[in-house]
């Protein structure tokens, strides 16, 4: 970390920054503020900047608001010491500083996710290979090409060697003995799934069974069926099947414990989608759950499947979750910490002033601009000519100016909806800023280097 670190900041903010950094106190590292003369540092330029920063004081780094949209390369190479965006919020500089002197890495993990083309029969190779990217792009390792009961899968062997030359690797998931023996002789990777009884399958060609029981409760013939592997010497996964949930959900979570115990070093899979399908849940939480019995029990491969509409993102939010519980487990510690995908609907610290704090702020304003917060007390909305405070922004129209225009009004119809989601839910909010789903939704793209395009409301028409 920095050995000096100069934060500049704005004069609305300036108390607030000097009493965050007295309450870290004792910090690892010295540290100055200045104040660039202008109300929200955020808002200034990279000229603002250079005209008004003297030097770099002898700090090796310099710190600005993470919302600030300078060029950061230009003040660097004009201070001679490094420039960094700290985090959006004053009141996250501790946890800002804890990720400085431990980055979280989430670029590793240990488990490969099988997605499933559930309606892979039905559709042509050219709609194959378009769904396979797709699922490649959400974080898949494998393509699951899934075969329907009494449906015709003519170009099987076509799908699978498009697949391939594409640089997929390939499973094929049937029930039809004559489907998996076409598949392993087209150059399938794997085949879902073998029990005891169709064990031969394997002799077929190369592609890797995973077996499962010949009933979800007889492990004795998930026995039988890894006995039959290990005498070939070839590999194989386990499967011993997760149930939905009152059709014998928590017996096969312990069987799954149960087969760790019996064959330590199997390579296991999981289906999950019997219970992010067939449960009406949102779907990160039961991610995050099922993915913690993966984690202790080193469960290697997942397969899912997206098929629900409340399941379309059931493979990002799981490539998000074995990222994060592997940064967890790494650091033996409780998945708590290690990244905020999985907190689509409410955030660990949504509110990060108190009313009073916003009270203050308010105070100092001398413009008629509308400023609006989120407190855990309410919706806050304030200019030059009062504060008001309300739960429902419909009790906040009467406290607006009567001659605002409509480009004005639609703005902060918009803020305010935001706002009172926000505050509903229990989620950070900040102005001018779209509301963050976690992996649920796309991340806004913002460019950090740039202010925002001039939006609808201001363009002539």
């Amino acid at each position: 970390m920095a050995r000096n670190i100069l934060f500049l900041t704005g004069s609305l903010a300036e108390d607030r920054l000097r009493q965050v950094l007295d309450s870290l106190d004792p910090l690892p590292f010295e540290t100055s503020v200045v104040n660039l003369g202008v109300k929200v540092a955020a808002l200034a330029t990279t000229e603002i900047v250079l005209r008004r920063l003297q030097s770099a004081l002898g700090a090796d780094l310099i710190l600005l608001p993470g919302r600030f949209r300078g060029d950061l390369d230009a003040l660097a190479a004009h201070f001679g010491t490094a420039v960094e965006r700290g985090p959006d919020e004053l009141e996250d500089l501790p946890q800002y500083f804890q990720r400085q002197a431990r980055p979280l890495d989430l670029s590793r993990h240990d488990t490969r996710i099988f997605a499933e083309i559930v309606d892979a029969p039905s559709r042509d190779t050219g709609a194959i290979l378009a769904k396979a990217e797709e699922l490649r792009r959400d974080g898949a390792d494998i393509i699951d090409l899934g075969c329907l009961p009494d449906t015709p899968f003519p170009h099987l062997e076509e799908a699978i060697g498009a697949l391939r030359d594409a640089g997929f690797t390939v499973s094929v998931d049937s029930l039809n003995a004559d489907e998996l023996r076409r598949a392993t002789r087209a150059g399938a990777d794997y085949l879902l799934s073998l029990t005891e009884e169709t064990i031969p399958l394997v002799d077929e060609g190369d592609a890797v069974p995973v077996l499962i029981p010949t009933t979800p409760q007889d492990l004795d013939s998930l026995g039988r069926a890894v006995d039959a592997m290990c005498n070939r010497g070839r590999p194989f996964l386990v499967d011993p099947i997760l149930e939905p949930i009152h059709h014998g959900f928590t017996d096969s979570l312990l069987r799954y414990r149960t087969v760790r115990e019996r064959w330590p070093d199997a390579e296991i899979l999981m289906g999950i989608g019997n219970v992010t399908e067939l449960t009406d849940a949102d779907t990160p939480g039961v991610t995050a759950v099922l993915m913690g019995v993966i984690s202790e029990l080193r469960i290697g491969n997942v397969l899912s499947v997206q098929v629900s509409p409340h399941c379309r993102r059931a493979i990002r939010e799981f490539d998000t979750a074995r990222r994060q519980f592997f940064a967890a487990r790494a650091a033996h510690s409780m998945p708590r910490g290690f990244g905020t995908g999985l907190l689509c609907l409410r955030d660990r610290r949504p509110f990060v002033r108190s009313a009073e704090q916003v009270a203050e702020t308010a105070a100092q304003i001398r413009d008629p601009n509308y400023r609006v917060e989120v407190s855990a007390e309410g919706i806050h909305l304030y200019n030059r000519d009062g504060h008001h405070r309300a739960t429902d922004p419909f009790d906040l129209f009467p406290k607006l100016d009567s001659g605002i225009d409509a480009g004005h009004a639609f703005y902060l119809g918009v803020e305010l909806a935001r706002a009172q989601i926000a505050w509903q839910l229990g989620k950070r909010y900040a102005q001018d800023s779209e509301l963050r789903w976690g992996v649920a939704t796309d991340e806004p793209q913002d460019d950090a280097s740039s202010f925002h395009a001039i939006g609808p409301t201001k363009r002539s028409s």
